[in-house]
């Protein structure tokens, strides 16, 4: 007989699969071309449905955001055949009405990374650009803004997300070039995440839990890694209950992203190395036959 699919994935904190009604849990440690996972993934029954967990930082808070594995963690996921994916992250407002224990449910994306990062599958003689003009899946975005409300949480739909490179936070006059650029929250992790998924045909959608308001706002206390954990502790019963009902409509949604990476090779077929062909065959294998 036949294994169920998993219907989402989910990259966040390690405290979400510790979660009422999650059954028949085992782990499973998945090695990918591109080194191993932050973490093993935690794969559960959920409302009768199979969800798969990966403690995006590893369990005990042991990568920096730089020093996250994202490409093996992606790989990862595709490798269990994943199709959505929420990833979950504590963010900063740039925006008064962002509140603190608010959601945002982001449709836009700025990477504003120092170039430490690996931020594409594709390298040593395959060449591929991947579009990501708007770089969140809808359906799945919608799904989440929905799931998250039905838990009682506030959810803004929509806002674009600057991504630092980290780990120090923002200067003051950092965080107000972020406002005047028009970006709405910022974090840490949520480069190269969207392209990586993006290129994995992947549809993604980010679960940003508001902390604080970064270090901008004249009235509010500027933002320190007490508050964050705080309020990011706070929100998890209300990460895990979005996620819980998520999961029951998830299989209705559609795959946007499957086959938009068709056409996005432009290395001409006969000189891609063979040792590239094999690192992304489960990627851009069905392409090339």
């Amino acid at each position: 007989m036949n294994e169920a699919p998993i219907v989402l994935g989910v990259i966040g904190g390690s405290g979400l699969y510790a979660m009422p009604g999650l059954t028949d849990i085992t782990e499973q440690r998945i090695h990918t071309p591109f080194g191993d996972p932050s973490d093993a993934v935690v794969i559960g029954s959920l409302r009768g449905k199979r969800i798969a967990f990966l403690p995006r930082h590893g369990r005990g808070h042991r990568f920096s955001p730089g020093e996250v594995p994202y490409r093996a963690n992606m790989y990862a996921m595709k490798a269990l055949g994943v199709r959505h994916i929420v990833s979950v992250s504590a963010c900063g407002s740039l925006r008064e009405h962002m509140k603190p224990r608010d959601v945002v449910v982001p449709d836009q994306l700025v990477d504003f990374t120092r170039g430490k990062r690996a931020l594409s599958f594709f390298e040593e003689g395959w060449v591929a650009h991947a579009s990501v003009a708007d770089p969140y899946a809808k359906s799945l975005s919608a799904a989440l803004v929905q799931a998250v409300r039905d838990a009682g949480g506030t959810a803004h739909a929509g806002g674009t997300f600057i991504t630092i490179e980290g780990p120090r936070f923002s200067t003051k006059a950092e965080s107000n070039m972020f406002r005047a650029w028009g970006c709405d929250i910022i974090g840490m992790t949520a480069s190269p995440e969207a392209a990586l998924a993006r290129e994995a045909e992947i549809d993604l959608a980010v679960m940003a839990h508001v902390t604080d308001y970064d270090v901008w706002h004249d009235s509010e206390e500027p933002v320190t890694t007490e508050i964050v954990i705080e309020r990011l502790n706070a929100n998890l019963t209300l990460a895990q209950q979005a996620i819980a009902n998520l999961v029951t409509v998830v299989e209705t949604l559609p795959h946007e992203t499957e086959g938009c990476m068709r056409f996005a090779t432009i290395s001409a077929a006969e000189r891609i190395p063979q040792a590239a062909r094999e690192r992304l065959s489960l990627l851009m294998g069905k392409y090339l036959s």
